[in-house]
């Protein structure tokens, strides 16, 4: 079987595949952001209790494998009453393992940002939520916005664990179609391609461009 007739007999399921990657890396990076941006500020909050809650949750889903963080919520919540269907657990677990590396990109950010500016906003005499909303995270969030674009990349990398709980993303497919056809190179190497694709032409060229936008609203284009 040539690597045509290949494509042209299991195509469609490495399109049905990649969409479900798609789709499962959109709702890990919408879930991973929100979950870093809280965190990351709580870190830097001078409330303790809250400060030791977002450490505790970062140190633990950064220092715990993504895999056994799967598991844990797909074969082990149940066990606590807290079921998820396989498709969310997929998104859920990528999501909460990223906004745990996120959260420190976001208070590293804010930390950058010149001592300066948060004297010009105190001295304006903005309350802490409005200095922090005006004045201080747009500049962060420039700061923080090419380490994102790479951390979303590990975020669509990672989503390929999913399979492992049989959500028929692209790599369950590479794998099923490896398994009753034995032709590993055509059927991982394909997928490697589609992965390839979609981080180096999708989601590089979406952060570069958000980068050039948001230096132009900051006056640093």
């Amino acid at each position: 079987m040539s690597y045509f007739e290949f494509l042209a007999e299991y195509g469609p399921r490495f399109v049905d595949g990649a969409a479900v990657t798609a789709l499962q890396t959109v709702l890990a990076a919408v879930l991973a952001i929100a979950i870093a941006v809280a965190m990351g500020l709580m870190r830097l909050s001078r409330n303790v209790p809250v400060r030791w809650f977002a450490t505790v949750y970062v140190e633990i889903f950064r220092g715990t494998s993504l895999l056994v963080q799967l598991y844990w919520i797909f074969f082990v919540l149940p066990l606590f009453g807290i079921t998820m269907e396989k498709f969310t657990a997929g998104f859920v677990a990528v999501g909460m393992n990223l906004g745990a590396y996120g959260a420190e990109l976001v208070r590293g950010a804010i930390l950058s940002v010149p001592k300066g500016q948060w004297e010009a906003a105190l001295a304006l005499n903005m309350s802490p939520a409005k200095r922090m909303v005006r004045v201080i995270f747009p500049q962060a969030f420039l700061a923080m916005l090419p380490p994102w674009g790479n951390l979303l990349i590990e975020l669509l990398k990672g989503t390929a664990l999913v399979s492992l709980i049989s959500v028929a993303d692209l790599m369950f497919e590479a794998k099923q179609i490896n398994s009753t056809t034995f032709l590993s190179a055509q059927a991982f190497g394909t997928a490697l391609v589609i992965y390839y694709v979609m981080s180096r032409f999708l989601i590089t060229p979406f952060m570069r461009w958000l980068e050039r936008v948001m230096a132009r609203k900051m006056g640093r284009a």
